[in-house]
């Protein structure tokens, strides 16, 4: 029986091609699978009995991922390459390599084209693989007769048979010129890269000319041979044309949520997909850019050759710091490629949205488990707190209300915080603490059963504080949510020193701490970005004359805040190409605003 996490991915997954990556607790893939339907086939895994191999492998699932394509034939081809790269464990037919053929031109001095089932690091070159191992074949004997390379074993003093009907170079009776063999690889590798119209029209007009004379067993033989070369070498979308390693990102926004994906292509292939989610207060161009030059500015991250963005994106930004070429498709294959990416963000962010309702619905028992596990007798109603700043500057909080485990929204509160002015964990959890519960006691309203406080060890403590020493609180019930390296609740903290409480991962209680953790972030965040909208450090450097988009993102990115660019020395500024009219138009500016 599937679990109530897998239950809920599957009531969620989109009836479109792709491939799917079955995961085990540790969140190792497993098994790589492919799908006309993703809807259909992964819910068959669940939702039908089985044995054997397939059995064995439905108990090891404990979730799944997935990546959406644009037709079943680029879910193949993506399996293949998702099975290459991570050998699972249950994929035992492809993962050897014998279940798709590649065309190998041998490195050597007298190359031979093959057909192979396995890539070796021997420096030959690799095209593939083809899902059609019949059309790989026919194709293979096609540029064989007319792209021909050497078929002989070797010198023999003579010609082969291959050599006198003109499909070898010859290299059984002579030494054949290295700019030769170039020549005809340069044609073989332009052939399976796709450029087949001109060879697609001789073999037409042969195909009209044979049957006009009534030669339809040669007409048939020639629309064949026409069909497995498109076949064998269509332009995929999901793969480039060329070798550049390259790096993609594009994104779907919605609700104040920035959805992020990733593909990594490499030899001409998706070899990796990864995929970022969180609230977001810029505008989503300027979050992907400040994400980008963060995403790069890791241990051990090595640069692709070319980084491909959506509109928007400050290219010239990004290809400045990280000294790589950043472009923005507007055409073509990567164009496809960009728009199969926002197809994919759209997918994941619907998802969160949808889980996030349905885990409102499904509550039963929840609000009990998270007592249950802090030790209180039952729980109604939990108020849950987060701060949000800029660089430490602009800085909010706010509070969420759920009760019986379903949010009400008509008791959520916002906070601008007035005792600090600079980020300062304890100060803000102090204020907002000592604001919201010392105005219920004075108004007499009903207090919650638990105090939630999102981070750790610093919000709990100073949470504690004033409801305990200042506002003699004693009774009430304070926890954190401990966030994992991935920025998701991991544990509850009840008080410094003692040991995380854990709830299972799979269990409604855990779902609804996620819950309440999102939701709070959110409603923080959104608040946040609509006081910056009004009165944002972008909207204010927007107003300055001689200060453009460009400028304006590079100050953003240098300085983050108003003060620290405007305690910015001239020669700083100028630096970033600002001249001493703009400078003196920006300082004169700050000041006002000062």
């Amino acid at each position: 029986m599937a679990s109530e996490h897998i239950e809920q991915k599957l009531a969620l997954l989109p009836d479109l091609p792709g491939s799917y990556q079955m995961k085990d607790l540790n969140g190792k893939i497993i098994y790589v699978g492919k799908a006309k339907s993703l809807k259909n086939r992964v819910r068959s895994y669940f939702k039908s009995e089985h044995d054997g191999k397939t059995a064995e492998l439905v108990r090891n699932i404990a979730d799944f991922d997935f990546i959406v394509t644009s037709s079943e034939k680029e879910s193949l081809l993506l399996e293949i390459t998702l099975i290459q790269k991570y050998q699972p464990y249950f994929n035992i037919r492809l993962k050897r390599g014998t279940g798709y053929p590649y065309i190998k031109i041998t490195n050597e001095r007298d190359p031979q084209i093959e057909l192979v089932s396995i890539v070796k690091k021997d420096n030959a070159q690799y095209f593939g693989p083809y899902p059609n191992v019949y059309a790989a074949q026919e194709t293979l004997h096609f540029i064989q007769k007319n792209y021909p390379l050497r078929r002989c074993s070797g010198f023999q003093g003579r010609p082969c048979l291959y050599a006198n009907m003109g499909q070898c170079l010859g290299a059984c009776w002579r030494e054949v010129p290295v700019m030769e063999y170039q020549t005809q690889i340069k044609k073989i590798q332009s052939f399976l890269a796709g450029n087949t119209q001109t060879v697609a029209k001789q073999l037409r007009e042969k195909m009209d000319v044979a049957a006009d004379k009534l030669e339809f067993e040669r007409a048939a033989d020639i629309r064949d041979q026409l069909n497995f070369i498109a076949e064998t070498v269509e332009k995929q979308k999901i793969i480039s044309k060329d070798g550049t390693p390259r790096d993609l990102f594009n994104f779907y926004m919605d609700k104040g949520w920035l959805s992020v994906q990733i593909f990594f292509i490499r030899q001409a292939r998706l070899l990796k997909r990864e995929k970022r989610l969180f609230a977001i207060v810029d505008e989503p161009a300027e979050e992907l850019t400040s994400f980008i030059l963060q995403f790069y500015n890791r241990k051990n991250t090595v640069l692709p050759k070319e980084i491909l963005v959506p509109d928007g994106v400050d290219t010239e930004l990004i290809s400045s710091v990280l000294k790589t070429e950043v472009r923005t498709p507007k055409r073509g294959e990567k164009k496809e490629l960009m728009n199969l990416a926002i197809k994919n963000a759209k997918i994941v962010l619907d998802e969160k949205f949808r889980l996030m309702e349905m885990n409102e619905q499904k509550t039963n028992g929840a609000m009990q488990e998270i007592a249950d596990a802090l030790g209180i007798n039952e729980i109604h109603r939990i108020e849950a707190f987060d701060h949000s700043h800029t660089q430490g500057e602009e800085i909010v909080s706010a509070m969420v209300v759920f009760e019986d485990g379903v949010p009400n929204k008509q008791k959520y509160r916002k906070y601008k915080i007035k005792s600090v002015n600079h980020a300062d964990e304890r100060a803000e959890t102090m204020e907002v603490i000592r604001r919201r519960y010392s105005r219920l006691l004075k108004e007499h309203e009903k207090l919650p059963d638990l105090v939630l406080m999102d981070g750790g060890v610093i919000q709990l403590n100073a949470a504690r504080e004033v409801l305990e020493d200042e506002l003699g609180l004693v009774d009430l019930p304070v926890a954190a949510m401990v966030k994992n390296d991935h920025h998701k609740t991991a544990d509850l903290l009840k008080s410094e020193g003692s040991q995380h409480t854990q709830l299972d991962p799979k269990s409604q209680g855990f779902f609804l701490l996620q819950r309440i953790q999102d939701e709070v972030h959110r409603f923080v965040i959104t608040f946040h970005r609509n006081l910056r909208s009004k009165s944002s450090l972008g909207s204010k450097l927007d107003e300055i004359t001689g200060i453009g988009p460009k400028t304006r993102q590079k100050l953003l990115t240098k300085y983050g805040s108003l003060s620290k660019i405007e305690k910015a020395s001239k020669e700083e500024l100028k630096q970033l190409g600002l001249s001493e009219k703009v400078i003196q138009a920006l300082k004169i500016s700050l000041g006002a605003i000062h």
